[in-house]
């Protein structure tokens, strides 16, 4: 018996689109909306999106119906289409985040881009589809070629721009007004002579350098008021200045920082009363990263009539502070054969005796103050981002270093070590010492600090003891400075200040949103004086009760990062493109 065929086409059943819907929606609320909703959660939203990209993928080849060569074709098109993007989009893009920032920005974006052209064309035709989705792929891709990132914030958002738009180094560079610009590679150039120059140079410094006199960020014999509806900051001047992450040295009626301008690293005097330039000196070196930005990451030192620099790629200057010229100048990064980090050499230069001291991330070396030979040595102990310290601890003046392996004390004449405890990390910020002896030491890790350790050092006969008292992650640092006072750490929990007491590590209060900010201790006050990421000034009791935040006002536009200084009634704050002094009134005036 003849069997009878049927003519008649397979019915093929429509696309299943609400999985690819419901992946989308949620991916659109975990990456665009949690953000908004809760800042800090910035990352996850970051690899929340990330991952809703990777369940949109799924649904297409496994749950969506198409045809396997459709869904294998739109995969491929896809992948291709990112690995074309790549290489074409902006440096900073393609390098930002460790390289990751293009796949997992771009990555989602794409995904979602194909929900939307399988929701609209899956009752076109073939070839109004397959048009559909190129355009969609080249949306999807070629938006982030028409981007560049300024870098990123704390809690791992960017600033994206315009490709073409200039950044604020490009155009503080076309400025032609009193800074001459030369690319002489260790030169200096001061501006039309001031006769009080070299007078202003040789007064007392009144913060030294990085931190403070001690690195502790305490302001001594100065109370302010607080009542700012009443006082407020007054704006002295305010003038654009190059990229970087330095602070300031601040002499007399002179400062100095560091900055980028183009392809010359700058160590720059400006007056304090007018911010107009007195001189800059010049190194023909650049650094630049995605994250962080191109510039110098430390900050000068005043020390024995002389202005000591370290770059960002390890140019070591000593330096006149009346007019910049060239004492001498080293390469540490040479001498120790150290790799550059991937934020750039970070140190601030340290004087101690008739040595000053720089690490090139995890490295130290010593150089003679008066010729610059190099006097010692001391090979890796992991990449780090701190700088040397100074303390005395049981009576004895030394050297700490926090590197990847953990602290490690010195001898600083010769660089004999003492000894050293393991913590292994990626360390930032500084150690702080608490009345009796003991230190407070903080690392991090790949994501964020790990927390705060307090250990005690005792020295004897038999040599010196390292005994670890608590380790407490009520109060992580990352690369935010904390302060010591009346028995207790006030810094940055995150992006959260924080407070906890020094006997056991236990937090007594959080709070306050300040991004990634810095922040310094008025000691004779009570006060802490935070300078957020945002750029906004706040006044906060130092205090363990309760947190109280007493002001919050604005002073300065763009990410800021760098640490704020404090001189009698004058404060000085900057970041990668200005800087502002402010006078704060002082009580009982």
């Amino acid at each position: 018996m003849a069997i009878a065929k049927n003519d008649e086409p397979t019915i093929r059943k429509p696309l299943r689109l609400w999985p690819g819907v419901v992946a989308a929606v949620l991916l659109l609320l975990v990456r665009f909306v949690v953000p908004i909703v809760a800042p800090d959660a910035l990352i996850y939203a970051v690899l929340g999106g990330f991952l809703g990209g990777v369940a949109i993928v799924v649904w297409w080849l496994f749950f969506s119906r198409a045809r396997w060569s459709e869904r294998l074709g739109v995969i491929v098109l896809m992948f291709a289409a990112l690995i074309a993007s790549s290489r074409v989009i902006h440096v900073s893009i393609a390098t930002g985040m460790m390289g990751m920032m293009f796949t997992f920005y771009a990555f989602p974006v794409l995904c979602l881009a194909l929900v939307c052209w399988a929701v609209a064309s899956h009752r076109l035709s073939v070839g109004p589809r397959r048009a559909s989705l190129v355009a969609a792929i080249l949306i999807g891709c070629g938006v982030w070629t028409l981007l560049r990132t300024g870098g990123i914030s704390g809690n791992g958002g960017s600033d994206f721009q315009w490709r073409w738009s200039k950044t604020p180094e490009e155009l503080l560079l076309a400025q032609t007004d009193d800074e001459p610009f030369t690319s002489a590679r260790g030169s200096s150039s001061p501006l039309p002579s001031d006769p009080t120059v070299a007078e202003k140079a040789e007064s007392t410094a009144d913060w030294s350098g990085f931190r403070g006199l001690e690195r502790d960020g305490i302001v001594r014999g100065v109370r302010i008021e607080t009542d700012w509806s009443k006082s407020p900051p007054v704006e002295l001047w305010r003038r654009a200045i190059g990229p970087g992450w330095s602070s300031f040295a601040v002499h007399g009626d002179l400062f100095y920082t560091q900055e980028q301008r183009g392809e010359e690293e700058i160590v720059a005097c400006y007056d304090l009363t007018t911010g107009k330039p007195v001189w800059m000196h010049r190194d023909l070196a650049r650094f630049w990263e995605s994250n962080g930005g191109a510039g110098p990451r430390g900050t000068p030192t005043y020390s024995n009539g002389r202005v000591y620099t370290f770059g960002a790629t390890g140019i070591l200057n000593a330096l006149n502070p009346s007019d910049g010229a060239v004492v001498w100048a080293q390469n540490a990064a040479n001498d120790t054969g150290a790799s550059l980090p991937g934020w750039g050499f970070s140190s601030s230069p340290l004087v101690v005796g008739d040595v000053v001291v720089v690490a090139t991330s995890g490295a130290l070396s010593a150089y003679d103050l008066a010729t610059g030979v190099p006097r010692w040595s001391l090979p890796s102990r992991g990449e780090s981002y701190s700088s040397p310290h100074l303390m005395t601890i049981d009576g004895t003046a030394q050297v700490l270093f926090m590197g990847g392996h953990g602290v490690t004390s010195v001898v600083p004449a010769d660089g004999t070590q003492l000894w050293e405890h393991a913590w292994e990390g990626n360390p930032i910020v500084q150690p702080a010492q608490i009345s009796g002896g003991d230190l407070l030491i903080t690392t991090s890790g790949a994501s964020g600090a790990l927390g705060l350790r307090r250990i005690a050092i005792s020295h004897s006969p038999g040599g010196w003891t390292v005994e670890e008292r608590w380790t407490s992650t009520a109060l992580k640092p990352y690369f935010n400075d904390f302060v010591i006072h009346n028995g207790h750490a006030f810094g940055f929990d995150g992006f959260i200040l924080a407070c906890i007491d020094l006997e056991r590590g236990k937090r007594k209060w959080k709070g306050g949103r300040y991004g990634n900010g810095q922040l310094i201790l008025l000691r004779d006050q009570d006060l802490l004086l935070v300078l957020s990421e945002e750029g906004e000034l706040a006044l906060v009791s130092a205090v363990p009760d309760q947190f109280r935040e007493l002001a919050r006002v604005p002073a300065i536009e763009g990410k800021t990062w760098n640490h704020p200084v404090l001189v009698g009634d004058i404060l000085l704050v900057r970041n990668g493109q200005e800087m502002v002094a402010f006078q704060l009134s002082l009580q009982g005036r």
